[in-house]
């Protein structure tokens, strides 16, 4: 079976957040179990793309309404990722070093997904199943099976997994041009509440909808940012897929980017090397119990709380825990967390921006990682947290509650129930008590490094999800 997956990410050539992850390690497994994953993606300004060599697979022009422009698809040569990898560069709109955050972002991602299905559409064979992720691909479903110069389309599955329906991509109906031509009749696929909203389109026009857990398909049905009731409505042909991780890249007997290695037998020897190391940059005491918080700075990972709920615990445990932020986002946030290296110097640190070596080295010299997210449609972080033996402080929210179970209910981890300062801090100091009970300690984390969270369950899963439709 060929599978194509169209994403506006993918680990390591582009990378914002979990959807990277998941687009860079589920095709590779995919191939492991004997099927022909492809990734496409637009190919940005990154170090990867610069680094990687590529040969022309395709060279054309197109068009988004009156604007035309010149395209390439450019294959990677060595298939070092464990799978074939296409970008597909337009000058002046994908060859930019960031992944989003430009005021023309709806006119690059039309001119990206146009310029795939333009390339697809004069393949001699067609594809079993075209994988898109997230509303930057959202489009696809529709044009592939509506808009006439994508005939050859038709009968080809589309699969929609939503990795956060709280982005959705809407613009505006004085854009309807930039599509190819359709019937427009049509057009109400397209829309919801008064714009083209490319998420729900998709939702509509994909042959199956998938989420990265099930808890959070079974969220979506109540919060979706508007999207509800049409998700209650195609509930009949969604499912919930929980992610994985790719345990190659994810393995602390093997990441090169660890100061020392280090399996079951050996965790505490290797975790207590990599949390010295950790602290000696930081300027932290690698004696203390160390919480940390990888993420971005948003409201959606409960960031916005995290400044009072460091000074709460810093204050009522004095010198007897250490604290180490990693990420970026809301600025407001980033000054409050800066604030607080000048007050809780020695126990305290913050990196504000993201590094992948730091986090790496956070996961492995971290006692507990903190995730009281408002949202978290599957997250990752915990599940990189308990295969380096990081105990997991999350709130029972999507994934997070189909992958953590609480220590007092028989589990690994330390659940709460909701995003608030009280809770989390109640958390951390639970957290400091199991610190100081060292038997029980360390049996936690040789439980958790046990659990197999790899893609292949999850890929299997795909599989089986593809075949249905053929």
């Amino acid at each position: 079976m060929e599978i194509i997956h169209i994403s506006a990410e993918c680990y390591p050539v582009a990378k914002v957040g979990g959807l990277a992850d998941v687009v860079g390690a589920l095709p590779k497994y995919q191939n492991k179990i004997g099927h022909i994953a492809k990734v496409v993606v637009p190919a940005y300004e990154t170090k990867f793309i610069r680094e990687s060599e590529f040969e022309v697979a395709y060279d054309a022009w197109s068009n988004y309404g009156n604007h035309h422009f010149s395209y390439r698809i450019l294959r990677e040569k060595t298939n070092k990722l464990g799978f074939d990898l296409y970008i597909v560069h337009i000058q002046g709109l994908t060859d930019r070093p960031n992944v989003y955050g430009y005021a023309d972002d709806t006119e690059r991602f039309i001119a990206f997904q146009i310029a795939t299905l333009d390339w697809m559409a004069q393949w001699e064979h067609q594809p079993d199943v075209i994988h898109c992720h997230d509303h930057h691909t959202g489009l696809i479903p529709f044009m592939a099976s509506n808009c006439l110069k994508y005939q050859r389309l038709n009968n080809v599955p589309t699969i929609l997994t939503i990795h956060n329906a709280q982005y959705q991509g809407q613009f505006g109906w004085d854009k309807l041009y930039y599509l190819p031509a359709f019937d427009l009749w049509k057009g109400g696929l397209l829309g919801w509440e008064d714009a083209i909203n490319p998420l729900a389109s998709a939702i509509k026009c994909a042959w199956r909808v998938t989420t990265v857990s099930p808890s959070y398909l079974e969220e979506m049905m109540n919060n979706a940012r508007g999207l509800e009731s049409l998700l209650r409505q195609e509930r009949w042909k969604s499912v919930g897929i929980l992610n994985g991780i790719d345990t190659e890249v994810w393995n602390p007997e093997t990441d090169p980017m660890l100061s020392k290695s280090y399996n079951l037998k050996t965790v505490e020897a290797g975790k207590l090397a990599n949390k010295k190391a950790l602290c000696d940059v930081f300027q932290l005491d690698a004696s203390k119990p160390l919480f940390t918080f990888i993420g971005r700075l948003v409201d959606e990972k409960g960031a916005d709380l995290l400044p009072d709920i460091f000074y709460n615990a810093l204050q009522q445990h004095g010198d007897n825990i250490n604290v180490l932020v990693l990420g970026s986002g809301d600025n407001w946030v980033e000054g409050r967390l800066n604030q607080l290296k000048d007050i809780f110097g020695g126990k305290y640190n913050v990196y504000i921006g993201y590094n992948e070596q730091v986090s790496h080295q956070m996961y492995a010299g971290a006692d507990y990682l903190l995730m009281p997210s408002r949202v978290e449609p599957c997250g990752l972080n915990q599940l990189y947290a308990l295969r380096y033996g990081t105990v997991p402080i999350v709130r029972r929210v999507g994934g997070l509650r189909d992958t953590v179970t609480d220590i007092g209910d028989g589990g690994f981890g330390l659940c709460h129930d909701q995003t608030s300062i009280w809770d989390v801090t109640h958390s951390i100091n639970r957290a400091v008590d199991i610190y100081n009970d060292k038997k029980t300690f360390k049996a936690v984390r040789k439980t958790m490094m046990k659990i197999d969270h790899s893609w292949d369950r999850a890929a299997l899963n795909y599989i089986e999800l593809y075949q249905i439709l053929k």
